[in-house]
């Protein structure tokens, strides 16, 4: 039987949900109807994301949410009312946009895979949630739009992560015209890998979860980085950078494993080191 691990917080009663099986951590978003990244909500997601990042037991995340809308952004309504502060919320858009960039900057350094599992509509801060996992599958029915520019809010913060993942004549697409893209539409794009009907949604994640769970903990953790630095350098520097990190691959005991079980044509024995 699968392992469920029971969290020492009542994160059942709060905006994220979690659970662990298998080395696969899953965080369900749970702030109905629209799953809105309110300050609670980023503020528990972010705690989840740190306990993980320490937690040997956690190989893969898998970012997914309840209910009929994966993410509809930033919580509006929350917003608005700081309207009424003597500095018009100023504050506290500062605070809500750097605690925002401050999340999805620790899913990108985060030394684990993290998968999105979208079953429903990802729109401004849920597009940017969705660009800014490793992974993400999402269903034929996932919608999703970086729709700020129609209510006077160009979605600026969505755009780095959108921008990394799909080309720029694509990210101008969903941020100057702010329309809905199906599913087809995002993985041509390039913002999801796979859509499958919703029904096998949970199965084909977890495929992918547990195929990544199989593979050497460092060897991933030393991957995604090396992955994101070299992407932001010219190809030289990402070349030599490249070259430095194999290196040091190659000397690390579960690289010596990995490839001695290759030739003994055997599963190979991971140690994490």
């Amino acid at each position: 039987m699968a392992e469920v691990v029971a969290l020492k917080r009542p994160e059942a009663e709060g905006p994220v949900h979690a659970g662990l099986s298998g080395g696969i951590l899953t965080l369900t978003l749970a702030n109905p109807p629209a799953n809105a990244l309110s300050i609670a909500t980023m503020e528990a997601l972010q705690a989840q994301l740190d306990r993980a990042r320490d937690d040997a037991a956690v190989r893969v995340v898998v970012l997914a949410a309840a209910g009929k809308v994966f993410c509809a952004g930033h919580d509006l309504k929350e917003l608005t009312a700081h309207r009424a502060d003597a500095d018009r919320g100023r504050a506290f858009y500062e605070k809500t946009m750097r605690l925002c960039a401050g999340v999805m900057q620790s899913i990108v350094r985060l030394p684990k895979p993290v998968i999105a599992e979208v079953a429903g509509t990802a729109t401004a801060a849920g597009c940017q949630l969705v660009a800014s996992c490793d992974l993400a599958v999402a269903t034929t029915e996932a919608m999703f739009a970086t729709p700020g520019v129609n209510i006077g809010l160009f979605c600026s913060t969505p755009m780095v992560a959108l921008s990394r993942n799909v080309s720029r004549k694509h990210a101008m697409e969903m941020l100057l015209t702010g329309e809905m893209i199906d599913a087809t539409t995002a993985r041509e794009f390039g913002l999801v890998n796979r859509v499958v009907p919703p029904e096998y949604l949970n199965q084909i994640v977890r495929k992918y979860a547990e195929t990544i769970v199989s593979k050497s903990p460092l060897t991933l953790k030393i991957g995604k980085e090396a992955f994101y630095a070299q992407a932001e350098m010219g190809l030289s520097d990402a070349y030599d950078y490249a070259v430095r990190v194999m290196v040091e691959n190659m000397m690390a005991r579960d690289a010596e494993e990995g490839i001695r079980a290759f030739v003994e044509k055997r599963r190979p024995e991971w140690t994490g080191e």
